[in-house]
């Protein structure tokens, strides 16, 4: 099975995993539940957006913070290439307009993955899997 981390999934497993649901927790915290977990390339950007617009805040560097945070094991940084970039501005509708969101679920179904998230427009939409 391989597991696409939304935005603020990544974020909360790397700083305070007691905001993510026990299914989470627990397919997270045990390798052997997945073959990969996936990131989209637009989550570390996200997650720099989030500092600068000071929604979070943290104690540290934020450049070794997403280093250390990309060294989750089985984690692999899915690059926004053309074809996905193409794919989230064609996606069935309906779907709202968060491109960030957009690329998130464009990665998927390229991926074959199911994203892991709290976000109910995500959940919600029926052309991709998500799991919370």
């Amino acid at each position: 099975m391989k597991y696409l981390l939304d935005t603020h999934t990544w974020i909360w497993w790397n700083m305070n995993s007691s905001n993510l649901s026990k299914k989470v927790h627990l397919i997270l915290e045990n390798t052997e539940k997945y073959d990969e977990i996936l990131l989209s390339a637009i989550s570390p950007w996200e997650f720099s957006k989030l500092l600068e617009k000071k929604r979070i805040g943290i104690s540290c560097n934020p450049e070794e913070w997403i280093t250390e945070a990309l060294n989750m094991p089985k984690l692999r940084l899915i690059p926004l290439t053309p074809s996905i970039a193409f794919r989230s501005t064609t996606l069935p509708i309906p779907f709202h307009d968060d491109p960030a969101d957009q690329i998130i679920v464009a990665t998927a179904r390229d991926e074959n993955a199911t994203i892991i998230t709290k976000d109910k427009l995500i959940q919600n939409y029926k052309h991709v899997r998500s799991l919370w």
